[in-house]
């Protein structure tokens, strides 16, 4: 049996980001492994770098503080990470991006000549409101592929690592009508993304 850390990043409970991350958690469940639902807003995650957690050139073996040392167990004892996000500006809402600087620190996720997360796998799922095209077009995907999966899964040793984006979760100009519909679809897209 494997154990999955779900990270989800978005502040409301009934968002498409939090319908995606119930379904992925339901099917991390179904195949029989085990899981960790980290939510970000509702645990009160403070993504802010302060002093007690800037890394220390000097000493791989600094102790960071109390809440980041308890995200780096719940990093360590997993065997998957998925992180379920929507795309705002084109990468990571604040609260995820401070949760990789805070918890994915010198010492702990790089810094090391071996890896603490080597044998890993990170699945990124971000929900996007534009085309796929569109994203295609103006190299952002490619430029979000690089800064997550290489940039930082990679950095900290996760080769089986790959980034996923979900195209056209921007609901405004769907009928609302035909909304059902295009929720589900983007469920069963995410649920296959992260099978892949």
């Amino acid at each position: 049996m494997s154990h999955t850390l779900l990270v989800v990043a978005h502040p409301r409970t009934d968002s498409l980001t939090a319908q995606v991350a119930a379904r992925l958690h339901a099917a991390v469940k179904d195949r029989g492994d085990s899981m960790d639902m980290l939510d970000l807003y509702a645990e009160g995650f403070d993504p802010r770098l302060g002093e007690p957690d800037e890394p220390d050139w000097e000493d791989r073996e600094k102790r960071y503080s109390p809440e980041v040392h308890a995200h780096m167990e719940r990093v360590a004892a997993a065997d998957e990470i998925i992180v379920v996000f929507p795309v705002w500006w084109f990468g990571l809402p604040a609260i995820a991006k401070g949760w990789i600087d805070r918890v994915w620190n010198y010492g702990f996720a790089y810094g090391r000549s071996k890896p603490c997360l080597r044998g890993k796998r990170m699945r990124w799922l971000g929900l996007a409101g534009g085309s796929e095209q569109d994203y295609a077009d103006a190299g952002l995907a490619a430029a979000m592929d690089v800064q997550l999966r290489v940039g930082v899964s990679e950095f900290c040793g996760i080769d089986d690592a790959a980034v996923h984006l979900v195209y056209g979760t921007e609901l405004s100009g769907v009928p609302a009508t035909a909304r059902p519909d295009h929720v589900h679809r983007i469920l069963d897209t995410a649920e296959a993304a992260i099978s892949s």
